[in-house]
């Protein structure tokens, strides 16, 4: 009969076994641990970290390469904190290399940054487990403070000149005027109502009634105009027309008496010439009325 090696004891250590593996590799996910991947352990000291806790960001350029992995406080010390942190194998830091606490974010979340200028040939490096040099970046919200605080000045003074501006014409005489200029309108428009209000009421009614009267006779006169017999009255009157082209064209022609008078010349020069010696003999005749005409009481001689 085999012996069983793997009994329940071995069971339930194996369990508890991978549970801790399992729990460990899990937490170390979660805080964005990489245990398979090969680190190097670098020191930064500090006087205040401003709320940096493990587990924080270690960017390079704004790229994670690390993590806080532990921080070390002494406050007999004057820099009180050491801070201990790990970085991909890969990352190399060169003497020079400063670490950089700032802010993360606008909800005041801090990390660190390694800042160095590029690489040269043969530069002398960190070797893990050294202190590398650290310093206090300013804040986000102080970088924001200071780009806005001008721009806020500036608008500060546009917003009191314009203050003093509104002020000034609110104070002025200009403004009071305008003011009583629209009470005087306010109520001439009110006067302008109670007038049209009248007139609505009095005049209008009678407007229309007087409107309503002509509209009648109107009617009355189509009416009356509908009993015409217009097909006649034209004819009445193109006859009419037809006798005054007719009399136009006697007048017109020299063979009426009045065509003659008025188209014959030698006819209005006889007329014009007897016109002429009539009035010559009503002259004479005026002048000299003994060669006409003989009177005497006792008989007439001879001349």
């Amino acid at each position: 009969m085999k012996k069983n090696f793997f009994t329940r004891e071995v069971k339930v250590g194996l369990m508890v076994t991978v549970a801790i593996f399992v729990i460990y590799f899990g937490l170390n996910f979660l805080k964005g641990i990489d245990i398979f991947s090969p680190i190097s352990t670098y020191y930064a000291v500090y006087n205040n970290i401003d709320g940096l806790v493990p587990s924080s960001p270690v960017l390079i350029k704004g790229y994670k390469v690390g993590q806080v992995e532990e921080i070390i406080y002494d406050f007999s010390k004057e820099k009180s904190f050491v801070i201990r942190f790990s970085v991909s194998k890969d990352v190399l830091l060169p003497k020079g290399a400063k670490i950089d606490l700032f802010d993360n974010g606008l909800m005041g979340g801090k990390a660190i940054q390694i800042v160095y200028a590029p690489l040269s040939k043969g530069q002398e490096l960190y070797s893990p487990g050294d202190t590398v040099e650290s310093t206090v970046g300013t804040g986000l919200m102080a970088q924001v403070a200071g780009d806005l605080m001008p721009k806020i000045q500036s608008i500060s003074e546009q917003a009191d000149s314009l203050i003093r501006s509104l002020r000034a014409i609110t104070e002025g005489k200009a403004l009071k005027n305008s003011l009583m200029s629209i009470e005087n309108t306010t109520a001439n428009f009110d006067a302008t109502s109670v007038q049209l209000k009248k007139l609505m009421n009095s005049d209008v009614p009678r407007i229309l009634k007087d409107v309503n009267g002509i509209t009648g006779d109107m009617k009355k006169i189509s009416g009356n105009l509908s009993t015409v017999d217009f097909a006649a009255t034209f004819a009445s009157i193109n006859h009419t027309i037809a006798n005054l082209n007719l009399l136009t064209d006697k007048l017109n022609s020299k063979d009426g008496t009045i065509g003659l008078l008025l188209n014959d010349k030698g006819l209005y020069n006889n007329l014009t010439n007897t016109a002429d010696n009539a009035d010559k003999l009503l002259i004479d005749l005026k002048q000299n009325p003994k060669r006409y005409v003989h009177f005497s009481l006792f008989g007439s001689k001879e001349k």
